[in-house]
């Protein structure tokens, strides 16, 4: 398991999205064929909106992976806030057209036709989907990769969107009320809006610079402690100015390390590196900035001039 873990990387993972929404791509259109459903039609135009946001998650994910540069010292980790956005946007857009095609079939109601073999079609994409999401979730776990937890949640989404139609196709064979197959796609579309906002809001936090979670400024808190209660008894260590942000994988910390103004400078830095490390070692993908003043000297930030 932990070998197949490690193939599992962020690219990998996409690229099997891309396979995945070509087969459901197919399945769901000859579903939409056979049985002239709008509800399989709207389900159908997701999966159109799986591919584009699994080939346009997989470009963010090669982009985030490049090395830093000159022109991005901080590396390019950014990059799949924008492919969350953009699966948002998409599946805003996918939803309004649901929305569009559903309502003016709820005044023009249609027959559904060969409704067993719809359904059958219909449930094997969304295993397809389900099976994929759960993969993608782990991963996204395992690496912190937005990019992959946005494409997880759209799969997510589809396989709701695929229940709720095979439950009104069910309900207008019972029922034979036509009318039903238009409500419960404008339904599936609703959720679908709810879904595509959230993601369009947590791009947009990652990218104003959000703070850590706080678990894991938890982590971080335990580590300085430590470090302040090793070294009491030679003067003591103290840390202020505790700043943090997160970049996709990549997490950031800024500090100042107050010691007393008699150590050396040899002394001081080692010291920092060996908390560097602490810090490194209990949050993974962490980097730190660590900035070393007397114990004696305070760093002002709220310079009334910098407020205005």
């Amino acid at each position: 398991m932990k070998r197949f873990d490690a193939w599992m990387t962020p690219s990998r993972m996409l690229w099997a999205s891309v396979a995945v929404a070509l087969v459901t791509i197919a399945l769901k259109t000859v579903a939409w064929w056979l049985t002239d459903s709008v509800g399989l039609l709207s389900d159908a135009m997701e999966s159109l909106v799986n591919l584009a946001s699994a080939v346009f998650g997989l470009m963010m994910v090669m982009v985030a992976a490049r090395p830093a540069d000159d022109d991005h010292p901080y590396g390019h980790h950014k990059a799949e806030y924008f492919s969350s956005g953009f699966e948002g946007i998409l599946i805003i857009v996918a939803a309004l057209g649901i929305i569009w095609v559903a309502a003016n079939r709820l005044f023009d109601s249609q027959p559904i036709t060969q409704v067993g073999w719809g359904l059958a079609l219909s449930v094997g994409s969304s295993v397809l989907n389900g099976l994929l999401a759960w993969l993608m979730f782990r991963a996204a776990r395992q690496h912190r990769s937005l990019a992959l937890e946005a494409d997880a949640r759209h799969l997510v989404t589809d396989v709701w969107t695929s229940a709720g139609v095979v439950l009104g196709i069910a309900l207008v064979s019972v029922s034979g009320w036509l009318w039903l197959d238009a409500v419960v796609a404008i339904g599936v579309a609703l959720n679908i809006l709810k879904e595509g906002w959230q993601l369009i809001w947590r791009s947009s936090q990652g990218l104003m610079d959000e703070a850590l979670e706080p678990e894991v400024l938890a982590q971080v808190n335990s580590v300085l402690a430590s470090f302040a209660n090793l070294h009491g008894e030679t003067g003591g260590i103290r840390f202020d100015h505790l700043y943090s942000r997160q970049a996709g994988q990549r997490r950031f910390v800024d500090l100042h390390m107050h010691m007393p103004a008699n150590w050396s400078l040899g002394r001081a830095a080692d010291l920092r590196g060996r908390l560097e490390q602490a810090l490194m070692s209990a949050v993974p993908g962490l980097r730190a900035t660590i900035q070393l003043l007397p114990s004696d000297v305070e760093a002002h930030f709220d310079d009334a001039r910098d407020l205005k």
